[in-house]
């Protein structure tokens, strides 16, 4: 899937709903969402969505911090609109599917770097000569979700080179305090 397609489903999903926050937007598509103990530990699940008798279902770790809480919870919203179909099969999971491979696990990433860092924002933070990883900190996103958007907006047209090159499994490597390990 290109990342045009994954722009223009995040655009009609705004559009639609008009909703920035991903819970709300998740509770306003009928996405029914969980929020349990899933463990502290850096191999502990961050989350996961399935689809199982036309319901779809993400489940959130409550042992993750707020903000990475909202990326997780985001990236499993882009596996409910992206790849709802391939989970009739499979639950998508961090034990399974996120690694380097995963051409899912790429989308959901872009997806969630869509929807949750807006171009002018990102912009803006730029244009005030604020460093690559000053921007990611300033926006409460790991680098790596930096990146990703990154790579949206050169296809978008941007003159724009990120100083790192992310995974698709970076948000495995996520810990408990929101810092990659």
């Amino acid at each position: 899937m290109s990342i045009e397609i994954i722009c223009r489903e995040v655009s009609r999903l705004m559009q639609k709903y008009d909703e920035p926050d991903p819970w709300r937007l998740a509770n306003a598509m009928g996405i029914i969402i969980d929020v349990l103990p899933l463990g502290k530990t850096q191999n502990s699940c961050k989350g996961f969505f399935l689809y199982q008798s036309r319901k779809k279902h993400i489940t959130i770790n409550s042992d993750l911090p707020e903000t990475v809480q909202r990326i997780i919870l985001a990236h499993e919203i882009g596996h409910a609109v992206l790849h709802h179909k391939a989970a009739k099969m499979k639950t998508f999971h961090d034990f399974a599917l996120y690694d380097t491979s995963s051409q899912m696990e790429y989308e959901a990433n872009l997806f969630a770097a869509e929807y949750l860092l807006d171009d002018d924002v990102v912009a803006d933070r730029l244009s005030e000569d604020t460093f690559f990883f000053s921007v990611a900190k300033e926006l409460e996103v790991p680098p790596e979700l930096l990146d990703f958007k990154f790579r949206i907006l050169k296809r978008k047209g941007w003159l724009i080179e990120s100083p790192i090159h992310s995974n698709s499994d970076f948000l495995k490597h996520i810990s408990d305090r929101g810092e990659d390990t």
